[in-house]
């Protein structure tokens, strides 16, 4: 099973949530009464705010999670308004991403011992969430460059895909992976893969250290995934992109360890990796890594079940 670590987008803060909102509804009384402002400047303005606020930090998981679904929703209500809006389609597929993996996929894999009906259940949910995200992300590309999804389909001409695409591709991809991965029983789900490494491949085409290792991460995911893949070439994926993140980044870490170590049943090597994200985490707090830390301190917790 494909495993995927978040990014370095974190879940805005609920003060700054509230002071978007304040400003959004400041600015549409001045538009309505002044009358010289159109519609589309304003619906331009919200979306730039709330693509700002899709990058501010917040290290409490539990508070992320609980004002993340408030900020998702009306970010994808202003991004239906602004579909080729890049920096908000960044937002909005890298937050249902990160929300499908830290608070419903994650917790599936913790019930799964003693709740298989629920586990699956959430696997369900958060595999709806990816196919969300993944859209919004696609939905942009495709509005930027019609035809998008059949040249990637190799019914086109060839992709090249500019650089202020990328991290909005890296997202299509990352939360395409993860929902063919939770998807298995589904053959035209599973068909699409091939797809969904292209649209990674196209990015590391153009930035391979993307988000301080985290496409790195993602390629390595592919690659040991994909039928007839290297584990060797996985690995120098995940070193690139361990590298990628100068020691800041706990994802590739367990990203490896699960991957590789793993499916390798090196339990040393599995251990060794999972405590190097957990100091990682702990030296450098962000959201990303608090949830790496929890997760590897779980795997930890139960690898006498895993070897």
């Amino acid at each position: 099973m494909l495993k995927f670590g978040v990014g370095t987008a974190a879940k805005p803060a609920l003060s700054r949530i509230c002071s978007l909102i304040w400003r959004t509804a400041a600015g549409a009384a001045i538009t309505v009464l002044c009358a010289c402002s159109p519609q589309s400047l304003l619906l331009r303005a919200a979306a730039d705010q709330l693509a700002g606020q899709g990058q501010a930090s917040e290290e409490d998981l539990l508070l992320a999670r609980d004002a993340s679904a408030f900020y998702l929703k009306l970010s994808e209500s202003v991004l239906r308004q602004t579909p080729g809006h890049l920096p908000l389609a960044e937002a909005v597929a890298g937050g249902f991403t990160q929300y499908a993996y830290a608070f419903v996929a994650l917790e599936a894999d913790r019930l799964e011992s003693t709740d298989a009906k629920a586990a699956q259940r959430l696997r369900e949910r958060a595999a709806r969430l990816y196919a969300r995200a993944h859209r919004h992300a696609m939905a942009a590309l495709e509005q930027h460059r019609p035809g998008f999804a059949k040249a990637l389909a190799g019914k086109g001409t060839a992709l090249q895909l500019p650089a202020e695409q990328v991290a909005v591709a890296y997202w299509a991809a990352a939360a395409w992976g993860a929902y063919i991965a939770l998807s298995k029983d589904q053959p035209d789900a599973v068909a699409d893969l091939p797809r969904a490494i292209a649209l990674a491949q196209l990015a590391w085409a153009r930035d391979p250290d993307h988000g301080e290792g985290a496409l790195a991460s993602l390629m390595g995911s592919f690659e040991a995934a994909r039928p007839g893949g290297s584990m060797r070439q996985a690995e120098a994926y995940f070193d690139r992109a361990i590298a990628a993140g100068a020691g800041r980044n706990a994802g590739p870490w367990v990203a490896k360890a699960e991957t590789l170590a793993l499916a390798a049943g090196d339990r040393a090597s599995f251990e060794a990796q999972l405590q190097q994200a957990i100091t990682i985490a702990t030296n450098h707090p962000s959201l990303a890594n608090a949830l790496m830390r929890e997760r590897a301190q779980w795997l930890l917790a139960s690898a006498d079940d895993r070897f």
